[in-house]
């Protein structure tokens, strides 16, 4: 087979990946920012609790459902003017939130950073698929990336509780005006553009169904994680599954489609959206779980709990950089497989691990997060690698799609089904006053709520029963990621290894 000479990256295009990061660890610092901003900021605006749900849950909520817009939109009209259009609203918006006099306008403002943050996601990454057309340096450029996302979560709450405790609660959002004055300072000089010279008008009626598909969605498994399912959870998932088959056939008919539906009929495409919609079930419900360990079991501060993150992230830079390199001479189907072997005996540890376990808890995700590091490298690069140069943008906001959804679907089913087993077999004592009985056998944090007033074993039995409930679910989701590798093993083996033909 004739090799095809690429042209490598030079110091331009690293420098612009460090650019790129900016804008990516402050997406991820967004997500768990509010940790230790939450108390601070009740007493301020004082939000009913319903209000204080979708401030945490808002931003989330938007990034997932505009993400495949957003993305075609970048291809459309260049996904550096995007970036730095994004970029801008961001801040601006960050500012709107930092001075929110009430919590009504602070959702409002959550769910317009949510809507700005779709625009940067699968902007960066697009543009690194246009920047690193070697194979091999793609593939750690993406790596770098990923991890960079989730620095940012586990930094969140240590820088929360940093400027918290320095300034006031809405310092927080200000982080992103320094990030975007560098990232607007340095975009055209680092940045390529690019746009689709072939694009044809935006659907409106596309970005209609897609939204229609996704938001019923999102909501009802945060719904159904919440307060458990029922009618109306179901009818929403129904309102989404109806809502996508209507916005696939309108693909499939349109010269100019949102989303390129033909992708999907692309082996390695479908197969990797496929791990890491598993991987991140597994991730995003576990991360969830060992973040309540530590705060209500152990009674880590959020900042110190943060701190304690700290080492999984190094894993997952870890996995994220060294998982391209090892494919450059291994298949990365192969590869995938074996780190996510490796994530097996993280849960295999977290399934194993008791009350006063903190360092063996922290060990577990790491390992956790050594395969979510190879996935997110090689899969994400498989998702848009396959994809043409014209479609990346669409390509990239498909697979952040799917991790969002995954992070969601991991949250509810993994967090449900610890809630579930909690309130199974916790029981008040007799002598307990029915209303603190009623906390007790509700959640973990509803027992600690009233932990001065009863008896303290009764309060480590039920962090002991929260703990078993972290075991049963993660050997739930240690039997998800062996499928996602077997699925690597199976799907991905005839991926050849990254630039074998390429010089």
């Amino acid at each position: 087979m004739p090799e095809v000479v690429t042209r490598r990256a030079g110091t331009r295009e690293w420098a612009g990946l460090g650019l790129l990061a900016l804008p990516t660890v402050l997406l991820g610092l967004d997500v768990t920012v509010l940790y230790l901003v939450l108390p601070s900021m009740a007493e301020a605006l004082d939000p009913s609790a319903t209000q204080t749900l979708w401030i945490m849950d808002a931003y989330g909520f938007f990034i997932a459902g505009f993400l495949i817009t957003m993305g075609t939109l970048g291809d459309r009209i260049g996904r550096r003017r995007l970036l730095v259009i994004g970029t801008a609203a961001f801040a601006a918006v960050s500012v709107f939130a930092a001075f929110a006099p009430n919590a009504e306008l602070l959702i409002v403002a959550r769910a317009l950073l949510g809507v700005a943050g779709a625009t940067l996601m699968p902007s960066t990454l697009s543009l690194i698929s246009n920047m690193f057309a070697d194979a091999r340096q793609r593939a750690v450029a993406i790596g770098i990336w990923a991890t960079m996302f989730a620095l940012g979560m586990a930094a969140g709450p240590v820088a929360g509780g940093a400027l918290v405790g320095t300034f006031w609660w809405g310092a927080a959002f200000l982080l992103a005006v320094p990030v975007a004055v560098a990232v607007l300072a340095g975009a055209r000089a680092l940045l390529p553009e690019y746009a689709d010279p072939q694009a044809g008008r935006l659907d409106l009626a596309s970005v209609g169904l897609s939204l229609a598909a996704i938001l019923p969605v999102v909501y009802a498994i945060k719904h159904a994680a919440a307060d458990g399912p029922g009618p109306g959870t179901a009818a929403l998932a129904v309102l989404g599954a109806v809502a996508g088959a209507l916005f696939v056939r309108r693909q499939r008919g349109l010269a100019s489609p949102l989303l390129d539906v033909t992708l999907f009929t692309s082996r390695a495409f479908s197969a990797a959206l496929a791990v890491l919609l598993i991987g991140l079930v597994g991730v995003g419900g576990t991360m969830y779980l060992v973040t309540q360990y530590l705060q209500l079991v152990e009674g880590l501060t959020p900042f110190a709990a943060g701190l304690w993150m700290g080492p999984p992230a190094l894993a997952m830079f870890a996995a994220a950089i060294g998982a391209p390199i090892i494919a450059r001479r291994v298949r990365p189907g192969l590869v995938m497989a074996l780190m996510l072997a490796l994530s097996v005996i993280g849960y295999a540890l977290l399934a194993t691990a008791g009350t006063g376990d903190a360092a063996r808890v922290v060990a577990g995700f790491a390992f956790v997060y050594l395969g979510l590091g190879a996935i997110a490298a090689l899969g994400t690069d498989m998702v848009v690698g396959a994809a043409p140069a014209s479609k990346s943008g669409s390509a990239a906001a498909m697979s952040e799609t799917v991790q969002e959804l995954g992070i969601a679907v991991g949250v509810a089913v993994l967090g449900s089904l610890t809630t579930v087993l909690y309130t199974a077999r916790m029981t008040a004592p007799a002598d307990v006053p029915p209303e603190l009985a009623a906390r007790l056998t509700d959640s973990l944090p509803g027992a600690l709520s009233v932990a001065g007033q009863v008896p303290a074993p009764v309060v480590r039995e039920a962090q002991a029963l929260f703990t078993s409930g972290v075991n049963i679910a993660s050997a739930v989701a240690g039997v998800a990621i062996v499928a996602a590798a077997a699925l690597c093993l199976t799907a991905l083996r005839h991926v050849r290894p990254l630039g074998e033909n390429e010089r």
